[in-house]
């Protein structure tokens, strides 16, 4: 028996149909690009004529030269129809692809209800569908819709079903847990049942998560003897989503030694995965697991001190294996470790016995305790690390902002800022309007020290969160400011912490431009250079 799982993306359709998921053309292509670049077997691009996006993406797809196979999707003839007629079926030849899906009921109960006719015009409407686009070359995916609930229901006519797909040539016969109502056990002998009523099937497997099932559900199928698994990349469709690719193929990989895409593709799992979210611009759970940004991440201090022995003792695979790294965060439950393993990731000599390690994790323990989080902010940590051991040259210091923000009625709000900063002993006062105050203070400083750091341009705020640390206080309550900070080479984080939210602000983005100049030439060489320049008198 072959170990050999195909793997079939149904993102850009499936997908699509969660709420808040809305791809462009362009979208569809670029996400087509990436998952092509992980090497799964199938991708269903959507409805051919149903929408302009879907009918774009097809015909730009055609051309991109995919080891992938771009399937299309549609549902069978219309009760009472011709299939040669059907325009349904016609939209599918005209999109251009090799391989479609036809999705057909297998519940009789839908059978009346939903389409409101006889068992066996149902059938009829399977078979001709199906051996209308054989004839015409296609490799066909049929999805038996609800199959798990009508096989319950009815479990001769659900595998009559299957029987009919399958005598009219379907390549795959994809058994459909629509409802997403299914137990792994019920679904391993669902399986089984229908492998033996059907000997030799090439048989699929379609899950939805509504009781959080799909992934188990998708691996008590293929252990039964499903070949082919359908998903989505971080489990995005309708209601609770669909089966997540993301967690599917690791664990049949790496847990149960089937063989989905390369080992060299599954290392670029994470990225594909991350990727797909910004495109989608939907915010990955940080918990999610292979691809999250938690799923190796380690806090409490005994954890740590025993991956840093052997990562085997809290990690279940290596999390390079999917693209992943470990991350070990620095909060109040942290120890000595933490600090350790963070130094040592700076290039940094700490002495974990060391008062001055003792000295670091207090200081960074008191000021969670007023309210700073670190671990999603390890720019600031750094400046802290660095600071304890001495390694951090301060290139300017802060000596005064004033904001100004003004309100005329039927006049948008206008911000400005005014920052003094000393730099090599110079004292620099600037002043610069902004799209509200943050922005305005982020003009104002970059204008005060860009001119003697011009790798400051390269540099810009990508992301700014507030928090709220305690709404008892209402307005008054402190808040806690999370800014992500970028240039072309990477991504950084700094937090700040006050009552107001300014000052919270601009502690955040002091900090980022700190972190950004690490690195940077001494002060003294800063006002040398500045003086030749003309651009600091004496």
């Amino acid at each position: 028996m072959s170990k050999s799982i195909s793997i079939f993306d149904t993102t850009l359709r499936d997908g699509t149909q969660g709420e808040g998921i809305s791809l462009s053309a362009d979208d569809k292509v670029k996400i087509a690009k990436k998952l092509n670049a992980l090497g799964v077997h199938y991708i269903e691009g959507g409805i051919p004529g149903s929408n302009s996006k879907d009918i774009e993406f097809f015909k730009r797809v055609q051309d991109l030269g995919f080891t992938s196979k771009v399937v299309a999707f549609g549902s069978t003839r219309r009760k009472g129809g011709i299939a040669d007629q059907d325009a349904n079926l016609q939209r599918i030849l005209e999109s251009g692809v090799s391989a479609a899906t036809l999705v057909g009921k297998s519940w009789d109960f839908h059978v009346h209800t939903a389409l409101q006719t006889t068992l066996e015009e149902n059938l009829a409407m399977i078979h001709d569908s199906i051996a209308f686009l054989k004839r015409k070359g296609l490799e066909v995916m049929f999805d038996a819709e609800h199959f798990f609930d009508g096989f319950k229901n009815n479990p001769e006519y659900a595998v009559a079903v299957m029987s009919t797909a399958r005598n009219a040539g379907a390549d795959w016969l994809v058994m459909c847990d629509t409802n997403g109502g299914s137990l792994p056990h019920e679904v391993a002998s669902i399986v089984t049942s229908l492998t033996n009523q059907i000997p030799g099937a090439p048989l699929g497997v379609h899950t939805h998560n509504d009781c959080e099932l799909a992934v188990a559900n998708t691996l008590s199928a293929v252990q039964a003897g499903v070949r082919q698994v359908q998903g989505t990349m971080n489990g995005y469709g309708e209601r609770c989503g669909n089966a997540n690719l993301c967690s599917i193929i690791p664990n049949l990989q790496l847990k149960l030694d089937y063989e989905c895409i390369g080992d060299d593709n599954l290392g670029t799992l994470t990225n594909t995965a991350r990727y797909i979210s910004e495109i989608a611009n939907v915010n990955m759970p940080v918990n999610q697991p292979y691809v999250g940004n938690a799923a190796f991440a380690h806090k409490g201090g005994i954890h740590v001190s025993a991956i840093l022995r052997d990562s085997r003792t809290y990690e279940h695979i290596e999390p390079e294996k999917v693209g992943n790294k470990q991350r070990v965060l620095v909060s109040e439950l942290a120890g000595q470790s933490n600090i350790v393993s963070k130094a040592q990731d700076m290039g940094l000599d700490f002495d974990p016995a060391s008062e001055q390690a003792k000295s670091i994790i207090g200081k960074i323990k008191d000021l969670e305790h007023e309210g700073y989080q670190f671990e999603g902010a390890d720019a600031s940590l750094e400046l802290l690390l660095r600071e304890a051991n001495g390694e951090l040259q301060e290139l300017f210091t802060f000596e005064s902002f004033k904001m100004l923000v003004e309100k005329t009625a039927g006049q948008p709000v206008v911000s400005e800022a005014f920052v003094k900063v000393n730099v090599a002993g110079e004292s620099i006062y600037t002043a610069a309007e902004g799209n509200g105050p943050v922005n305005a203070l982020d003009n104002a400083l970059r204008k005060a020290l860009v001119q003697y750091f011009p790798t400051l341009k390269e540099m810009h705020l990508a992301d700014y969160k507030v928090r709220v640390l305690d709404d008892k206080d209402a307005t008054a309550a402190k808040v806690r400011v999370l800014i992500e900070s970028k240039n072309f080479e990477n991504s950084w984080n700094t937090v700040g912490v006050s009552s107001n939210v300014i000052e919270a602000s601009w502690e955040a983005l002091v900090d980022s431009m700190r972190y950004a100049l690490l690195g940077q030439i001494s002060p003294e060489h800063v006002h040398q250079s500045a003086t030749r320049q003309g651009l600091v008198n004496h």
